[in-house]
């Protein structure tokens, strides 16, 4: 089965929604660096409080530290669309 024929199998193709919107992968590959100095930043904020535990901090630092492998996956997808188009 050919790829346009998958696709419209499928019926909703997500990276064609955010091009439409305009976002391209530059976008999510500067949001996925952003989000680990956010992830850092976060983390030592949470340490800097009396009354948050260590671990309190990492559960912080772990939580948005996984935004930039998603903003990454999603960039690389957005590409992958960009050099088809």
């Amino acid at each position: 089965m050919a790829k346009a024929d998958l696709e419209q199998a499928a019926g909703y193709n997500p990276m064609q929604t955010l091009a439409s919107l305009g976002v391209r992968s530059n976008h999510l590959y500067i949001a996925g660096l952003a989000s680990v100095g956010v992830s850092l930043v976060s983390w030592l904020v949470s340490r800097g409080k009396r009354n948050d535990s260590k671990a309190q901090s990492d559960r912080w630092g772990i939580f948005v530290g996984q935004w930039a492998p998603t903003f990454f996956a999603i960039g690389v997808g957005l590409k992958l669309h960009e050099d088809d188009h």
